[in-house]
């Protein structure tokens, strides 16, 4: 009698192989495609713009839209936000002072410090996330299970509300602890020297 088990493991180690090789492509791309911001982002709208033509076209998927809205707003909100936020920073820093008082320790708090703006969401993962959920929203799409009946407006308008409300709360936010999470917009730039 035979043992049929004696093929499987070199099955599996090819599969392994095979799906190393896969992913070793895959981040050689990922890799390569990290300077290119414009174009990548490019790709995305492509792809978005590809989705909302097919549900409008459809006439469908609907609550696959509205999922696809609230991931996004969740990432770019993320992509708005300080990794560390300023209220806790601030009530770490008074506790820490305070438990390190004595003679002879430097200040370690200037309130005109230069602290550079890390986002909790990092533009090249909050593009890889996007273009993942369009993918996906995009395949999910096809399948017939995924249009549930819905009636659209309403989905519009509770996405618009959602929007203005936690934008607004991001706003006041930023002005309240004087961050600006945008790269080049108020950063002093000088001139060239004669």
């Amino acid at each position: 009698m035979m043992d049929d088990s004696a093929g499987t493991p070199a099955l599996s180690s090819r599969a392994v192989g095979l799906f190393g090789n896969l992913q070793v492509h895959y981040q050689t791309l990922l890799d390569k495609s990290t300077p290119h911001t414009g174009a990548r982002w490019g790709l995305t709208g492509g792809l978005m713009f590809m989705f909302l033509l097919r549900i409008i076209l459809a006439q469908g998927w609907f609550i696959i839209c509205y999922a696809l809205g609230i991931y996004l707003l969740n990432l770019f909100l993320a992509f708005l936000t300080p990794k560390i936020d300023p209220e806790m920073a601030e009530e770490l820093d008074e506790a820490e002072a305070a438990s390190e008082s004595g003679p002879g320790l430097l200040p370690v708090k200037n309130d005109d410090e230069f602290r550079p703006f890390i986002r909790r969401l990092p533009e090249f993962k909050f593009w890889l996330n996007s273009t993942k959920a369009v993918l996906l929203a995009f395949v999910c799409s096809f399948f017939v299970v995924f249009d549930i009946p819905v009636y659209w407006p309403i989905l519009l308008f509770y996405w618009v509300f959602l929007f203005v409300i936690t934008m607004r709360r991001q706003i006041e936010h930023m002005v309240k602890h004087r961050y600006v999470p945008f790269a080049n917009f108020g950063k002093q730039r000088y001139s060239r020297g004669k």
